[in-house]
């Protein structure tokens, strides 16, 4: 030691500021995995969309998203189903797991009917899923991971990228109808860095995965959301009490008392004479009802305000 000078104060400085530099050398990341997505904002985007939808609180059947990526990544198809799921629910819409034999069977059904080789019974097979009004189904098509690097005279970064790709379809379970059919891509960043040596290194992470395909499924919700803002509520007459009509809506519906919505008796099966499968059916409007209370979630009163006629399942719609 020399005269005059110590080494303690030195030493502490010295590691006060090793621990102020590999405090700030912590891994920063971009975006938050479960809350948001990326820097895209698309996130916000979905909580707008979910804010302004008003329609039915509609029940949507998810399948079983397959994983068709070429390196086969490992539980993406899980990791996209469980987090559509969320990102459903967050939309204002209330989410079903459906599996893959189920809908199946219901569509062989369906299609035999519809060819005429199998009988209509009391209840059309588009009708067999009596709780759920529209499906989504997909498939994680490519993923892929890359990184990238900078260094610098006293630190260096490094940045992980995850990019993934996701075909979807919406559809009407009632009339097979796709209403939206899409590619979706998604994308997330997660940096990491380190100064003199200190700080965190870039290694697996199942949340870049998770990030990037909740970056494509919300976009691909907020479109699939705007639609449904498009569609006619329609639902159906299920019993009538001289001028008073039990309809299917029900808090479900999200109608207001006052709501007035036409009635339309329907016809004849509409055959395709090129396919010969029956793509409709002929409707001819035969009055109004309007809504007076809510009895329960899925059935409401209503009063006749104009025809007559009326019976159990007559098709009831919002009006235009």
């Amino acid at each position: 030691m020399i005269k005059g000078f110590t080494f303690r104060p030195v030493l502490l400085c010295f590691f006060a500021v090793m621990l102020i530099v590999t405090a700030g050398c912590a891994p920063r990341t971009k975006g938050l995995v479960k809350d948001d997505v990326t820097l895209t904002k698309t996130g916000n985007a979905l909580e707008d969309i979910g804010n302004m939808y008003r329609g039915p609180l509609y029940n949507i059947a998810i399948v079983a998203f397959e994983n068709k990526t070429p390196s086969k990544v490992m539980d993406v198809g899980g990791a996209a189903t469980e987090i559509l799921r969320s990102i459903v629910k967050k939309a204002g819409l209330e989410p079903i797991l459906l599996t893959e034999r189920e809908l199946r069977e219901q569509e062989k059904i369906t299609a035999l009917e519809q060819t005429g080789a199998l009988r209509r019974g009391k209840k059309d097979s588009t009708r067999g899923f009596e709780d759920i009004d529209y499906r989504i189904s997909g498939a994680v098509t490519s993923y892929a991971e890359v990184e990238e690097g900078s260094k610098h005279l006293l630190s260096k970064s490094k940045t992980l990228i995850a990019k993934v790709q996701v075909d979807y379809a919406l559809v009407d379970i009632e009339s097979g109808r796709s209403l939206v059919a899409d590619t979706g891509y998604g994308e997330y960043r997660k940096k990491t860095g380190s100064m003199l040596g200190f700080g965190s290194k870039s290694t697996a992470d199942a949340s870049i995965r998770d990030g990037a395909i909740r970056d494509a499924l919300t976009k691909a919700m907020v479109r699939m959301i705007k639609k449904l803002n498009d569609e006619p509520f329609q639902s159906y007459v299920l019993a009538v009490d001289g001028d008073m009509v039990y309809i299917r809506a029900g808090t479900k519906s999200r109608f207001r008392p006052g709501k007035v919505l036409n009635v339309y008796r329907p016809g004849a099966d509409l055959v395709d004479p090129v396919t010969g499968r029956v793509i409709g059916k002929s409707q001819r409007k035969i009055g109004t009802v309007k809504i007076i209370e809510h009895q329960g979630l899925n059935v409401s009163e209503a009063k006749l305000k104009s025809g007559s006629g009326f019976k159990k399942g007559d098709i009831v719609r919002t009006q235009k």
